[in-house]
């Protein structure tokens, strides 16, 4: 019992110390606090200066570039990678860009935008053009300003959903079914490859007038100093194929400790049973395949990738079945032992749910607002946020060919408009 006076007394100099003390760590709370708030306030500041323009690819008729030239294209992309220093993040705010890569089915009619910084345009159309010298970049108004601006309201509904990846332990490190997955074999010539977006554009192109359905990729490079994704990955690809770790060199203290407890010196190891094939020889089909796809994941660059999609149409219209456009094309580009996507953040209220209704329409306007502000950088637990690289994104966002999506109300021109010829003699 005299252990409670003791316990009391202790109770006693603890609170005197904080009733005299208490303002102590403040500062240092208020600093972080003030610090962050200071650099969201540059940052909004920075963002509010940025002059956007939004491009429309206009696809020829007979297009024929395999989803590698895509590929390509979003590589070049990654040059865009322009990091703030010291002076720039916390004096003008700065931060890295992203640029947007979105497809929008209108009124049964399918059209593919790029929305980017303006001072950005000279290189996204070199990009372009190396790869697709033949399809015709149009600066366009942006295409959510045709609809009104209020919805969801009396004429028009919605339904919108950010999409995560399925993997839970490690997600960033497994790549979705890729392009290369529907046709591995070189005997099949690229144009007839099997299109993974064809779902996606057969369904856009059957729209009714007054439906719309509208896919949006936010994309900004990344590399180890803003996400060591890289590092994790081959960190969890190590374990997978079972490699011995590396030992953390000792101590002065614990090498001391070693001689005198156990006798052993510091040059000498600790003997290690030897196994008759390395780990890799061990795997099975399945194992090596999942080990052969991460690595070639992480044997190309990454971009933080934020995706969603919302199906939006008048009432009369408005036909949800249409959902399924937006499920079917995830369940075609997931796998069960790699990567796969599916909706994360839904404009849906699973009843009984107080004030169901408000809470609904709540949802609803804030999903399409934050598709209409390209989801700001302010705002990251808006969505699911995970590292896609270049071979994943060309194949959610590429040209689909004529024989890959036969779709006969897929808009596209006949062919792209020339320029003059270089040598054209000027008048002075």
């Amino acid at each position: 019992m005299e252990i409670i006076p003791v316990l009391i007394a202790i109770g006693v100099i603890i609170w005197e110390f904080m009733k005299t003390w208490w303002w102590v760590p403040l500062p240092i709370i208020l600093f972080f606090l003030l610090k962050n708030l200071y650099l969201w306030y540059k940052q909004n500041a920075f963002w509010a200066k940025i002059q956007w323009v939004i491009l429309e690819l206009k696809i020829p008729k007979d297009i024929e570039r395999p989803i590698k030239a895509m590929e390509a294209v979003v590589t070049n992309f990654w040059s865009l990678y322009d990091p703030a220093d010291f002076k720039e993040k916390w004096w003008e705010g700065k931060f890295l860009l992203p640029f947007f890569l979105e497809i929008a089915g209108i009124d049964g009619n399918v059209h593919f935008f790029v929305r980017l910084p303006t001072g950005l345009r000279h290189n996204f159309e070199s990009a372009i053009y190396s790869q697709y010298p033949e399809v015709e970049v149009i600066e366009v108004e942006d295409y959510t300003k045709n609809v009104p601006q209020d919805i969801p309201n009396q004429e028009w509904d919605l339904w919108g959903a950010d999409f995560k990846l399925t993997k839970k332990d490690h997600p960033d490190c497994y790549p979705i079914r890729t392009y290369e997955f529907f046709e591995p074999t070189q005997e099949v010539a690229e144009e007839k490859r099997i299109d993974p977006l064809a779902v996606l554009v057969e369904g856009m192109s059957r729209l009714k007038k007054g439906e719309q359905l509208w896919l949006q990729l936010r994309l900004t490079p990344t590399t180890a100093a803003e996400h060591p994704w890289q590092k994790e990955c081959q960190e969890h690809l190590n374990d997978l194929l079972k490699r011995p770790k590396q030992p953390k060199e000792k101590s002065i203290t614990e090498s001391a400790v070693d001689v005198v407890a156990f006798g052993m010196m510091p040059y000498q190891k600790k003997e290690e049973k030897q196994e008759m094939y390395p780990p890799e020889m061990r795997l099975s089909p399945g194992e090596r395949e999942v080990v052969q796809a991460i690595e070639r994941k992480l044997s190309k660059a990454g971009f933080i990738t934020n995706m969603r999609m919302i199906y939006l149409g008048k009432k009369d219209v408005f036909f949800k079945a249409h959902l399924k456009l937006i499920l079917n094309f995830s369940v075609a580009l997931s796998t069960l032992n790699l990567n796969g996507f599916k909706p994360y953040r839904t404009t849906k209220v699973v009843p009984p749910y107080p004030l169901r209704e408000r809470a609904l329409y709540m949802k609803k306007k804030r999903m399409i607002r934050r598709y209409f502000k390209r989801q700001t950088p302010f705002y990251p637990w808006s969505g699911g946020t995970n590292i896609f690289n270049p071979e994943e994104i060309a194949t959610i966002f590429h040209f689909p060919s004529k024989v890959g999506a036969p779709t006969p109300s897929f808009t596209r021109i006949e062919s792209k408009k020339g320029g003059p010829p270089p040598s054209l003699p000027i008048e002075e």
